[in-house]
């Protein structure tokens, strides 16, 4: 790794509580493989060292605006989303940011969405190009949804995209271990965070 600190970001994606929490929406799928894994806890850490570094972190959340946004219900997924899009709410509890990553977030750099990829239907593409971000490094859960989602689609707009594997988390090991070979493939290739740390740090 030779990255620039000065052309590189954090996207960390759907550290929310519909999310990650068991009262969540996706809680009964999530919340318990989430917790046993300790990525919340590794990702705040490796998001507290790239703000120290000057990194910018850059959140994504999925919300549901009453006239349902970009919402396109095209998949089994965005049909259950737009099931239940009273509690994808932008200011509604589901849709903070769990308490763990609130202090990481500056509210200029969370930004929100009705897509699966955190850089679709929203102006972070913009935001990255504007500061000269070339390079991003992916966190957020799950692995086999928005990270796998965002980080093709990271690629197909020229970015340099590194997946940070011990930052993510899917609802099966199985599906985890699956979709990471995915990313290894279809990105620059996979880092952990200890990997970042020694390169840019």
């Amino acid at each position: 790794m030779r990255d620039d600190i000065h052309r590189s970001a954090v996207l960390a994606l759907h550290w929310q509580v519909n999310v990650i929490e068991p009262q969540g929406v996706f809680g009964p799928l999530l919340a318990e493989p989430v917790l046993r894994s300790g990525v919340v806890k590794r990702a705040a850490d490796f998001h507290r060292f790239m703000r120290s570094i000057g990194v910018p972190v850059y959140f994504t959340r999925f919300v549901v605006p009453e006239d349902e946004g970009q919402l396109v219900r095209n998949t089994a997924f965005m049909e259950m989303v737009g099931a239940q899009q009273e509690r994808f709410r932008p200011d509604g509890p589901g849709a903070e940011l769990i308490t763990e990553m609130r202090e990481f977030a500056d509210p200029q750099h969370v930004v929100d969405n009705q897509k699966l990829s955190g850089l679709a239907g929203n102006h972070l593409p913009d935001l990255l190009a504007a500061r000269g971000i070339d390079t991003v490094h992916l966190t957020g859960v799950a692995t086999n949804l928005t990270v796998e989602q965002t980080a093709r689609h990271a690629t197909d707009l020229g970015l340099t995209v590194r997946p940070v594997s011990d930052c993510t988390a899917a609802a099966d090991e199985d599906v985890h271990g699956a979709s990471l070979a995915n990313l290894d493939l279809t990105t620059r290739g996979l880092v952990t965070s200890a990997d970042v740390r020694h390169a840019l740090g």
